[in-house]
């Protein structure tokens, strides 16, 4: 991932579209790209399946917030050591982190205007 030098975003908050979140994924976590295309191309098969948008709407929810945390260097990497925390802790430290986490991708929802997760 670039870094910003100044604290700054890396780059502004994208359009929620499924060109301009992709095309942000490539700059700031290109190593999720192929995770990106994998889950677009579940979530479209399912809204065909069950003609409902819903699944692309959440897809779109979920990339917008990956990139509102990753675009910014410190939020980022508090997310990661909120994961790894989770991942390597007892069960107390996975409940704080958990706890991290979640007020994290609230407050994500929350600056993108989407309803809570």
């Amino acid at each position: 991932m670039t870094t910003s030098g100044d604290g700054q975003p890396l780059i502004p908050q994208p359009p929620a579209t499924v060109t301009a979140l992709r095309q942000a994924v490539a700059q700031i976590t290109p190593a999720a790209l192929p995770a990106f295309t994998r889950e677009l191309d579940l979530a479209a098969d399912e809204s065909r399946q069950a003609s409902d948008l819903a699944p692309l709407q959440r897809f779109i929810a979920q990339w917008a917030v990956h990139v509102h945390i990753q675009r910014q260097p410190y939020l980022a990497k508090e997310f990661r050591r909120w994961e790894d925390a989770a991942e390597t802790g007892d069960a107390a430290q996975g409940r704080r982190a958990a706890s991290a986490i979640g007020q994290i991708l609230d407050d994500a929802h929350a600056a993108l205007g989407l309803a809570p997760r």
